[in-house]
């Protein structure tokens, strides 16, 4: 008998056996994320942080598009619930240091090339209404869209007072801001508005603004005095053009 023809059977089932184990394993894993949803939706996570795709900036991109900010960016739209289905909106100072995992100061340089795209919502002391200067340069950020899938929002309030008075006065700056695009958009609960705006809501703990905010940035009171307390009591805003 030829060697062919006993080596062809063989190596036809050694195939079939590796393609079985493969099938195997793979239902394995699929048992294992329907009986675990939240392991599922910690693999996709990882997946998608560590996809190439989100550490690579596009020539076609605005320069502030780094491979670190969009790996910042990555994780704050999936923390915060801008994607993978979370029923949670928003993130708050705890939630930022875990997932940020980088300084106050870090993270605030990775937004400061965003000057010219964004502006800065200022707001009275221990106050969370918006003016008429706040509603028009909002209305004027977000009608400048230019094709950006993602709308940020990012809330403070100034060291006067407790963190947690802050926290929450921060909360309601960033639902402010998300209202009045409701109401101006006319998608007051509408689930693809919420799917493009991303709210922080940073309070007093983490990443203030420093003075020189002030300057260079478009803010809803110009001419007004402008110091490190009044420019941390704010909401900044800004579509943000990089793909993921």
């Amino acid at each position: 008998m030829k060697a062919s023809t006993i080596v062809a059977p063989l190596v036809g089932a050694a195939l079939l056996f590796g393609a079985l184990g493969l099938v195997r394993r793979d239902v394995s894993a699929a048992a294992k994320r329907l009986a675990d949803p939240e392991l599922a939706q910690q693999e996709q996570g990882a997946t998608a942080v560590a996809s190439p795709s989100a550490a690579i900036a596009d020539d076609a991109e605005a320069a502030y598009c780094t491979p670190e900010f969009k790996g910042v960016l990555q994780r704050v739209l999936h923390a915060c619930g801008l994607v993978g289905g979370q029923e949670r909106r928003g993130c708050q100072p705890a939630d930022v240091k875990s997932f940020a995992s980088i300084s106050d100061e870090d993270f605030n340089a990775l937004f400061t090339p965003l000057e010219k795209r964004g502006a800065i919502i200022m707001f009275d002391d221990n106050a969370d209404k918006l003016d008429d200067g706040a509603k028009k340069v909002l209305d004027e950020r977000w009608d400048d869209r230019k094709g950006a899938r993602y709308f940020f929002v990012v809330s403070r309030a100034s060291k006067t007072g407790g963190a947690e008075l802050n926290r929450a006065l921060s909360h309601r700056r960033a639902n402010s801001v998300l209202f009045h695009l409701q109401e101006q958009t006319g998608h007051q609960g509408d689930e693809d508005l919420d799917k493009k705006v991303g709210m922080l809501w940073l309070g007093s703990e983490y990443a203030q603004l420093s003075k020189d905010y002030c300057q260079g940035w478009e803010t809803s009171r110009p001419g007004k005095k402008c110091d490190a307390e009044a420019i941390n009591r704010s909401a900044f805003v800004s579509w943000v053009d990089c793909r993921l």
